[in-house]
């Protein structure tokens, strides 16, 4: 079912990408409405950047149509730039101005006046938790205020779209989960987010709806609960066992509704039945295992593989 024009903030349809004919995006669709948090995800290489970097505008598209805010990309790229907050992977403030007076040097590009600026600076720096570091240069932050920071810069402009690549790695776990407190209030005042990121923790935390991409196509869409349920089921077993006892494992969990698959030394189990296949491990004593709930992640390695990726 299509969503109304008036609520979606970025249409894709049939969107390619192509590099001296290597088919980076592959004809991809999704849109993305108001006020939701839509995550793109993938192993490296699956087309993620490149899809970012066509919304944003700084990469043409090699076929299909693409609008934000309604405004095709490829006539209007500055008003909808101004439009976008960006929080990029790497930390780029520069380390030569303070905390604030980074803010301030960024408002100058969307000609925000100076006392606005420094007052807008002033509400950011509270909103992040940074008040008391205003005046401190950027190289004696931690990387958790850096993050922070970059947060800060990226709402300079009120923007309608926060797009945000990898908004959390390498931070430790306090510092992560207040980067989310804050994502989740900016999402409850109706901005939008579009979020790329390896951490499927952070996209079930924050996603309502994502997309799974691998070699430049769309392998599925939906909820992260929608779609744990749809791929991997409830509860998942790990059991430390080669190939040569899959069917001892297969043969105990006869009758029990279960999808299995083997990487490495390890036998997957996926079921909603978890009980029975509990009472079905007398059959193997000299196996063990590993009981969990069924995650975002399970999703991801079964739809794009467990093979490591360069």
């Amino acid at each position: 079912m299509l969503i109304p024009m008036t609520e979606t903030v970025i249409r894709a349809r049939g969107i390619r990408k192509d590099y001296s004919g290597f088919e980076a995006v592959k004809g991809i669709d999704f849109q993305v409405t108001k006020a939701e948090c839509f995550g793109i995800l993938g192993p490296n290489g699956a087309g993620k950047t490149t899809t970012m970097n066509m919304i944003q505008g700084y990469s043409p598209l090699s076929g299909g149509t693409l609008t934000v805010f309604g405004l095709p990309i490829e006539s209007s790229p500055r008003r909808i730039k101004a439009r976008i907050g960006v929080i990029p992977q790497e930390n780029n403030l520069d380390p030569d101005l303070s905390v604030i007076e980074n803010l301030k040097v960024y408002a100058r590009y969307f000609d925000i006046p100076r006392k606005k600026a420094l007052e807008k600076a002033e509400s950011l720096l509270a909103f992040v938790s940074l008040t008391d570091k205003k005046e401190e240069k950027i190289t004696g932050l931690s990387g958790g205020m850096k993050r922070r920071l970059i947060v800060a810069r990226a709402l300079i402009n009120e923007p309608e779209l926060i797009m945000l690549d990898e908004p959390t790695t390498g931070l430790d776990p306090q510092a992560r989960h207040l980067i989310w407190q804050k994502l989740r209030g900016l999402k409850k005042t109706g901005q939008t987010l579009l979020l790329t990121t390896h951490n499927m923790d952070e996209a079930a935390q924050l996603c309502d709806r994502l997309v799974i991409m691998d070699h430049g196509r769309i392998l599925d869409e939906g909820s992260p609960r929608l779609l744990v349920k749809k791929h991997v089921r409830g509860s998942v077993f790990e059991f430390d066992a080669g190939a040569d006892r899959l069917n001892l494992i297969k043969d105990c969990l006869t009758g029990i509704n279960h999808v299995s698959e083997i990487s490495g030394d390890t036998v997957f189990v996926y079921t909603d039945h978890a009980d029975s296949v509990l009472n079905k491990t007398a059959c193997f004593p000299e196996i063990s295992f590993l009981h969990r709930q069924a995650s975002l992640e399970d999703v991801f390695l079964k739809l794009t593989g467990r093979e490591l990726r360069e």
